[in-house]
C-alpha cells in the first residue's frame, strides 16, 4: 500500500491532517487504485484533474492532453517539482473554468466539491465543459462514517492550513445533484470502514472491519466514489461501430469507451450514439 505522510500543515495534503496519517495513507492508496482501474480505458483527447495533486488520477489514462489543475482553495505545494506529474499545469477558480463549452472528455474531482465555496457552481461548470457522453469521476468523504465524523470535528477549530472550511456532501445528495444536471451515474463505490485512529498498528488490527463493512453496511464507508456520464437529450441509435462518437472543438471526433452499465439497454454490438 502506498504511503503518503503529511509532513507539515503546509503540505499538499494538509487538509487531511484532522484524519491522521494512517487514514490519509489509506485514503490516497484506495483512490489511486480505483482511478487507475476506472480511467485506464476512458478514451478521448482532453482530461483534467482539479484538486489534490498527491493523487495522480490520470496517470494510467492515455489521452494526449491531460492537465493537473490547482483550485483557489489549495495553497501551492512548496516542494512541488515541475518535472513531476503533481506540478499544476493551470490555476483556476472551481466556480469558473477557463475551458469553452463541450471541450473536455474527462474531469476528475478528488474531494474538490467538499472544499469548494460553491459546489453547485463547480458541478455546473463541469457539465458545461464536458462534451456529450463525457465522463466525470468524483470522490468525497462520507459524512455518515467514522472518517467523516472525525473530519467534521476537526473543522470546528479554525485551521491555518485550510482557510476554506470543508462541507462534506452526502452520497445520495450528490447523486441527486448529478441527476438534475443530466448525468447518469454508472459506478458507485465505497471504501474505509475502520475508525479514524492515529496509530497504524491499531488500524491494521481493525482491518477486519473493512470486509464486514463492505458486506453489511457499504454505504457507511469512509470515502465514496462516483463515476457519471453526461447525457444529452435527443440522442438516437444508428447502425455503426461500437464506439460512441462525439464532437470536440479542439480536435477531431473522439471515441469514448462504453460503460458496463450501458449493456443493460440491450444496444446492438455495432450501434453508436450520435446527438441530433
Amino acid at each position: 500500500m502506498e504511503s503518503q505522510i503529511i509532513e507539515s500543515k503546509h503540505s499538499c495534503g494538509a487538509w487531511l491532517t484532522d484524519l491522521g496519517q494512517p487514514v490519509a495513507s489509506r485514503l490516497l492508496s484506495w483512490e489511486q487504485q480505483q482511478a487507475d482501474a476506472l480511467l485506464a480505458d476512458v478514451f478521448g483527447y482532453h482530461a483534467v484533474q482539479l484538486g489534490w495533486p498527491d493523487l495522480q488520477a490520470l496517470r494510467s489514462n492515455r489521452m494526449p492532453h491531460r492537465w493537473m489543475a490547482q483550485a483557489e482553495f489549495e495553497a501551492a505545494c512548496p516542494a512541488a517539482d515541475p518535472c513531476q506529474n503533481s506540478w499544476p499545469d493551470v490555476c483556476l477558480d472551481s466556480r469558473a473554468w477557463p475551458w469553452p463549452a463541450d471541450s473536455l472528455d474527462l474531469v476528475v474531482l478528488p474531494h474538490t466539491l467538499e472544499r469548494s465555496a460553491d459546489p453547485h457552481a463547480c458541478l455546473r461548470e463541469v457539465e458545461r465543459v464536458l462534451i456529450p457522453e463525457g465522463q466525470v469521476l468524483i470522490t468525497g468523504l462520507n459524512p455518515w462514517s467514522w472518517w467523516g465524523l472525525r473530519q467534521s470535528r476537526g473543522q470546528g477549530v479554525p485551521s491555518s492550513h485550510d482557510q476554506l472550511q470543508a462541507s462534506l456532501i452526502a452520497y445520495r445528495r450528490l447523486r441527486d445533484w448529478l441527476r438534475l444536471l443530466g448525468f447518469e451515474v454508472q459506478v458507485s463505490r465505497f471504501g474505509g470502514w475502520t475508525p479514524a485512529l492515529g496509530s497504524e498498528r491499531w488500524m491494521q488490527r481493525l482491518d477486519w472491519m473493512n470486509a464486514v463493512g463492505e458486506r453489511w453496511w457499504p454505504i457507511l464507508g469512509g470515502v465514496y466514489l462516483l463515476m457519471a456520464t453526461k447525457r444529452v437529450p435527443g440522442g438516437r441509435l444508428i447502425n455503426g461501430r461500437r464506439w460512441r462518437t462525439v464532437r470536440s472543438p479542439a480536435a477531431a471526433t473522439a471515441p469514448i469507451a462504453r460503460s458496463d452499465t450501458f449493456i443493460g439497454r440491450q444496444a446492438a454490438p455495432k450501434d453508436i450514439v450520435e446527438p441530433r
